[in-house]
């Protein structure tokens, strides 16, 4: 009485040809949030999906996605791809047989300690290890360690070479929730531009577009209950970029969406036309005027202005600062750390220092990336020329585009 052995409910398939994507096969039971769990760990491999299917019984959900790396010379781990996907489906076995030590175990929190001769693009180097890893960077803080403390070290050492002095990686302890809070003090100022939540199409979230694609600033989104008996057809026309769809079915499980079916089409001239068929947790269509206009809006916010950027002065100090809404899960967004400190090694900025912390608002959790900016680089960063390119560098790079 088994349920679907667990190499069909994940299959990876490499294409045909070296320019063709690979193709990411699902099939096992459904849940609410499958869809955002799926592309979530897609996007932590730094994979873009291309194109997409998804299509549910409400038991059972077969997903087709078509993912390629943003550099065809990138290297991906693709068994531990799988691996990850195949730790959110829910069991394919029945229920009663289900085996609660199989049940995925909290990650290890580890402390890493390294001295190492400052230069730039050091932070880059060293986080490009862990992504390689698999690791995930919280503030100073190392999660999620699959292949041991030693290996760790041993990467960091190659990479840095002579640079490296000291490499050192131990379980997290105590200080760990102390270290979780984080630098909190924010002028009012940049706070109300990081977390404002009246953003509008015509504002600066939209200033990083390409000039080609300034005739599609604004997402078209609709809802339109007449084409089906028990689903709302919603449909997205928007510009592309980078983790579209993680951003489209994440605010989708924070209210709490059921998607029965979903094509995400092959980008046409810079945008993306995203039809889904969606529920309420009760099995009913979206009729509420209300709720119809809530979740618009969230979904255009999401799809426009998903991150943050803003570039500050502390005294003498520059700050950079970039913000993400966090998930209701808890979870931040993936990649985020790597893709800053890659545009700051790209325009030869050094990071003096950096931090990440939580910060709440009356309507949702942030995380927020501080990085305070070396002084002594080639470009004078008092300059709002640089400033701006900084700013401009930094979106690009998070967006994709």
């Amino acid at each position: 009485m088994m349920g679907m052995p667990s190499e069909d409910v994940v299959v990876v398939q490499q294409g045909k040809n070296a320019d063709e994507p690979y193709v990411i096969t699902v099939n096992c039971p459904d849940k609410t949030g499958l869809g955002s769990d799926l592309c979530r760990i897609i996007f932590e491999f730094g994979l873009s999906i291309t194109k997409a299917d998804v299509s549910t019984d409400g038991k059972w959900c077969y997903v087709i996605l078509w993912v390629v790396p943003p550099l065809r010379s990138m290297r991906v781990r693709w068994s531990s791809l799988k691996e990850r996907l195949l730790s959110i489906c829910p069991s394919c076995l029945i229920p009663f047989y289900f085996d609660s030590a199989t049940l995925p175990k909290p990650s290890q929190v580890y402390l890493l300690k390294f001295l190492s001769v400052n230069r730039k693009g050091l932070l880059h180097d060293v986080t490009q290890v862990l992504s390689d890893l698999e690791l995930t960077i919280h503030r100073v803080k190392v999660s999620t360690m699959p292949d041991g403390r030693v290996d760790t070290c041993e990467r960091l050492n190659t990479v840095l070479e002579e640079s490296c002095l000291s490499c050192e990686l131990q379980l997290a302890g105590q200080e760990y929730e102390g270290f979780q809070q984080g630098f909190s003090c924010l002028p009012p100022a940049v706070a109300e531009e990081l977390f404002s939540s009246k953003l509008s199409d015509d504002e600066s979230c939209l200033q990083a577009l390409t000039p080609e694609l300034t005739q599609l600033k604004k997402a078209k989104i609709s809802m339109d209950n007449s084409l089906s008996p028990s689903h709302t057809l919603l449909q997205i026309h928007c510009v592309d970029q980078k983790s579209l769809l993680y951003d489209i079915t994440r605010t989708l499980k924070d209210f709490n969406i059921k998607i029965s079916y979903s094509r995400f089409s092959s980008n046409k001239n810079g945008c993306r036309e995203v039809d889904l068929f969606i529920q309420q947790m009760d099995g009913k269509k979206i009729l509420d005027p209300e709720k119809q206009s809530v979740l618009s809006s969230s979904l255009k916010m999401e799809i426009l202005h998903p991150l943050r950027v803003v570039i500050t002065s502390r005294g003498p100090d520059t700050e950079l600062l970039v913000a993400n809404p966090v998930e209701l899960s808890g979870k931040g967004r993936p990649r985020v750390f790597y893709d800053v400190t890659v545009s700051l090694k790209m325009l030869g900025i050094c990071i003096f220092l950096a931090e990440i912390w939580r910060h709440s608002t009356s309507n949702r959790a942030w995380e927020v990336y501080r990085f305070l900016l070396d002084e002594n680089c080639e470009f004078p960063l008092a300059n709002s020329n640089t400033r701006t390119q900084i700013v401009d560098r930094v979106r690009r790079t998070l967006m994709g585009w």
